[in-house]
């Protein structure tokens, strides 16, 4: 995490998040998302992350599907108010909280206020040391007297020309004597005065005529490098300046070596090395050093002792043993983010609300619709209406749930099929002549045109960017995206509204896998311009849409509005979704301030009585995705409780007061009369409703709603992500 270019990464590091780039945060939480691990583990520390007191690291953390372990490598007695909110704000994002030491600790609760249940003390993790080769290595660098150690980066706060002025008393008495700096000058510090610090160093051992027992090795040195160089050392000194250092790399490493480190009093160095498990001297204490290096050199069985004490107590510092320990902090993290999952779900908001838990998946009905060509249109009740046949409107639908309920729980190998099948039909249903996706087959496979709707291409290349970048499946993402690109280029052509938005749904799943694609940032300006220009020309004060007719399938319209003002930074369109879908779900309330969709029959024309029936569940489906993307882009909860008011629309909190969803079955009815329903169970309507419980689950489960989660935990948690289906 840098914007500087010399560091050489190895093949490990697959992705690099420059420091001051605030889109590749978020882009960086897509590509983790994108393979779905386990945990995310962050190693914080003040200075490397961007934005004010490293809050860019926050666009991250809010995005990841998964649960968070934190790791805080130093924590501040007296932060700034800034430094003081963001890492208020990332304590609470963790699920867990790991640092290295007591006193950090002690200020993790004095100062932020955490759950002590909620943090893990897991030490400075160091290798393994066996000081079998440190003679071999002595005589190689031809030390003659006592050798005495300090690695790390070179800065002024690290004290260095205290410890070069001991150096003269040291070399009365043992001529041989040697302190060896290793380490390159702090590439911050180098950046802004060059080398200044360490010529001061230079300048200084000469001055004290100790130069020939003064080295520096002024560069990055291997870990193989360093072991050596530790393994063939007499004494370790840290003669840090800053008393507030609440960890050091360096000291633990030492502290496993066995050999007798010395050390200025700052915070760690107090918890290390009491107990006699080295020495402490005063901050600017030359002679103290000095004093402090004869007396190991000149009592080596108080050397012996010291290296005795030390040894013991960093066996637990070693990295297998720490390794062990994260496991378990992981496991941990793990089983907290699916409790509180359990929870949210259980009670996914206010506790003043007295909702039931949301039902579980149920894939009858689905299975039933679906056939080794894909999913079938329409059904008679409950029973598959084959003379209908298929189309792909459905079978993109089908796609979509499946990547859905993938996030939200293992996929079974009876649903993989079911993917592929939808797929294969998606494959089938591409018209090579020109580029543009077939909608309508037969039951007997024929064709019934040579292309689909506009808005057909547009949802069918949304489904497969859901594949491509959500689905575990490396074939499968291949596929999708050779025949996205395939098909892709038709969008920039067309000109209905919906289709715009589809695109855009579809090219903001893209760019999460592919974020450098130029065509495809350069489709989501053009769609997004169009959509924008658009809804300025047709918005006024009491009517505030991008059309003249609120028909069909509405939410998509400000949902891509809000996903287009995110991925292009433009708050203008942020507000011009969330004014548009605030007037849509405002016309969309009934009476009793039920959602009540606009009815397909007559849908709304302006300036004529809105149609409230026949209701449809794909009007529930799309207002309730908007008011999802509505919460992630602006962080309000508003959007939240409005998405559950309108998921409860299928549950019987609406007009008629009758339960769309079918328990029996696991199907959705075809939609909602003055005073009943239609009892077809088409794949649409099943479909829309199935995608909604999916959306809602994983939303509920992301950082996003972190607020929520607090008003039914004791604790500040977030639930990050479902990690397993909760049994």
């Amino acid at each position: 995490m840098s914007d500087r270019s010399d560091y050489s990464y190895p093949d490990q590091v697959c992705y690099e998040i420059p420091e001051k780039d605030f889109a590749t945060y978020r882009q960086a939480a897509q590509y983790i998302n994108r393979y779905g691990y386990d945990v995310l583990s962050i190693q914080h520390e003040y200075g490397i992350f961007g934005g004010d007191s490293g809050s860019y690291l926050l666009s991250l953390a809010k995005e990841v599907r998964m649960p968070i372990v934190t790791t805080l490598h130093t924590v501040l007695k007296d932060p700034s108010p800034d430094q003081k909110s963001v890492m208020d704000e990332l304590l609470q994002i963790s699920e867990r909280i790991v640092v290295m030491s007591k006193k950090a600790l002690e200020f993790l609760v004095d100062v932020h206020n955490v759950d002590l249940n909620r943090v893990d003390v897991i030490p400075h993790g160091i290798p393994k040391f066996s000081n079998s080769k440190g003679t071999q290595f002595r005589e190689k660098l031809n030390i003659k007297g006592p050798m005495i150690l300090t690695f790390g980066l070179l800065s002024p706060t690290k004290g260095i020309e205290v410890a070069i002025a001991a150096m003269p008393k040291i070399v009365e008495k043992h001529p041989g004597a040697t302190y060896v700096i290793v380490g390159a000058t702090h590439p911050n510090l180098r950046a802004s005065v060059g080398e200044a610090y360490r010529e001061s160093l230079v300048e200084l051992a000469e001055e004290l005529g100790v130069r020939d027992n003064v080295r520096f090795v002024d560069r990055f040195v291997t870990l193989d490098e360093l072991v050596d160089y530790l393994e063939a050392m007499d004494m370790y000194i840290t003669p840090y300046l800053n008393p507030k250092q609440i960890t050091s790399g360096t000291l633990a490493y030492s502290l496993g070596t066995g050999k007798p480190v010395i050390s200025t009093p700052y915070w760690y160095a107090q918890e290390l090395l009491s107990e006699g498990r080295g020495i402490l001297v005063p901050f600017h204490d030359s002679k103290a050093i000095s004093d402090a290096v004869l007396k190991l050199q000149d009592e080596p069985e108080v050397r012996r002792e010291m290296g005795r004490r030390a040894c013991e107590y960093s066996q637990k510092m070693k990295w297998s043993e720490v390794a062990k320990s994260y496991i378990k902090t992981f496991a941990r993290a793990r089983q907290d983010s699916a409790e509180h999952l359990r929870i949210l779900v259980e009670k996914p908001f206010h506790l003043s609300q007295k909702r039931a838990a949301l039902p579980d998946f149920k894939l009858s009905h689905l299975y039933c619709m679906s056939d080794d060509t894909g999913i079938l249109q329409h059904a008679k009740f409950d029973i598959p209406n084959r003379k209908e046949g298929y189309c792909i409107d459905d079978n993109a639908r089908a796609l979509i749930f499946t990547v859905l309920l993938e996030s939200n729980q293992p996929i079974s190998s009876e649903l993989s099929i079911l993917q592929s099948r939808y797929l294969s039909f998606v494959l089938s249903a591409f018209n090579s002549e020109n580029g543009r996706f077939r909608n309508f087959m037969s039951f007997d496979r024929q064709w019934l045109e040579k292309k689909g709707s506009e808005d057909s291409q547009g949802r069918t290349l949304w489904s497969l960017a859901m594949i491509l970048n959500r689905s575990k499946d490396k074939n499968r993402q291949e596929l999708c995206k050779e025949l996205f690109e395939k098909a892709v280029s038709k969008l920039f052509s067309t000109t209905s509204p919906r289709t715009w938005a589809y695109g855009i749904l579809a090219a903001d799943e893209y760019l999460q896998a592919n974020p450098n694609d130029y065509s495809i940032q350069s489709l989501v300006d053009t769609l997004s311009r169009r959509l924008w220009k658009q809804f300025e020309a047709e918005r006024s004060t009491e009517w505030n849409w991008f059309e003249q007719i609120v028909s069909y399938a509405n939410g998509r319209l400000p949902q891509a509005l809000l996903l287009a003002g995110n991925t292009l930074d433009n708050e203008e369109m942020i507000e011009g979704g969330l004014e548009s879908l605030r007037w849509l779900m405002r016309v969309q309330t009934g009476p009793a301030g039920e959602f009540s969709p606009i009815g397909s029959n007559g849908f709304y024309v302006r300036g004529k009585e809105r149609s409230f029936y026949d209701q449809q569940p794909i009007e529930a489906w799309t207002s309730l995705s908007a008011c999802l993307t509505a919460s992630r882009v602006s962080g309000d909860e508003y959007w939240l409780t409005l998405a559950l008011s309108t998921f409860d629309w299928f549950l019987g909190k609406n007009s008629v007061g009758l339960s769309l969803y079918d328990k029996t079955t696991g199907g959705c009815r075809d939609g909602l009369g003055p005073s009943k329903l239609n009892h077809n169970q088409g794949a649409e309507s099943t479909l829309s409703f199935l995608c909604s419980l999916a959306e809602l689950k994983e939303s509920l489960a992301q950082k996003a709603f972190a607020a929520s989660v607090a008003l039914v935990s004791p604790n500040p948690l977030r639930v990050n992500s479902l990690v397993n289906e909760i049994k």
